[in-house]
């Protein structure tokens, strides 16, 4: 028999009434036949089984693969939309605020001739679709897996566009107010016609797809966690 350990996160883990929990489950067990076991263990989060994402040893799981031994299991809905490497990539889930000033000098050379910053923010008033006031986002990660997707997507970016010198992805956590920062992505290059708009744009609708992070609303109508809607891929 093979125990492993089960993490929740976002609202998973207020369905489950705990963020980690041990379960043993049968030897070369496949992870469609792994979820139904922990739905079973933990019946409180049925109500979210369609919407699942699973991740075992920090990587997406596909239903067809094999839970290893002693393995780790993430349970999280579709994503909601660190390490300083020596190629200047720097992927950082943060608690901290975020400086760009300082961020920018980590992706510059002298050589740097553009850089080019996509900085997302907690939105107070929302308009469109769904007319609403925010009082203020949580944002919850799973660091690990998060920090090494972001990496993922820097590697991607460089394959893509590669007279980029530097990238930068930070996600903040926790409780965030209207008009705060909550995360950059930032690349840098020689020049501005060498792909830095594009890559930018890349790199956050990357993150919204394979990054797991989620926020939960909180506003005058009562909170939710937001959920994305992509279903990640065997090459993600």
């Amino acid at each position: 028999m093979n125990r492993v350990k089960v993490l929740f996160f976002a609202n998973l883990r207020a369905l489950a009434g705990t963020r980690e929990m041990e379960i043993v489950l049968p030897d070369n067990i496949l992870v469609r036949d792994a979820r139904q076991i922990i739905f079973q263990e933990v019946p409180q989060i049925a109500s979210a089984m369609k919407s699942t994402l699973v991740a075992v040893n920090h990587e997406f799981a596909m239903e067809d693969d094999v839970i290893p031994p002693g393995a780790e299991i993430a349970l999280f809905p579709p994503v909601s939309g660190g390490s300083t490497a020596n190629d200047l990539t720097i992927t950082l889930i943060s608690v901290e605020a975020l400086d760009l000033d300082h961020l920018q000098e980590q992706i510059t050379t002298p050589e740097t001739g553009a850089v080019c910053f996509f900085s997302g923010m907690v939105r107070g008033i929302t308009k469109r679709d769904n007319p609403h006031q925010t009082e203020y986002l949580e944002y919850e990660a799973y660091p690990e897996m998060a920090e090494s997707k972001m990496r993922q997507i820097a590697g991607e970016i460089r394959l893509r566009w590669p007279s980029i010198q530097g990238i930068v992805i930070v996600q903040r956590i926790g409780k965030l107010q209207p008009g705060t920062p909550t995360l950059v992505i930032g690349c840098s290059a020689a020049h501005r016609d060498t792909g830095v708009f594009d890559a930018a744009r890349y790199g956050i609708d990357r993150l919204k797809e394979i990054v797991p992070v989620w926020k939960k609303e909180v506003g005058s109508d009562g909170e939710h966690w937001v959920e994305g809607h992509y279903i990640p891929k065997p090459e993600d």
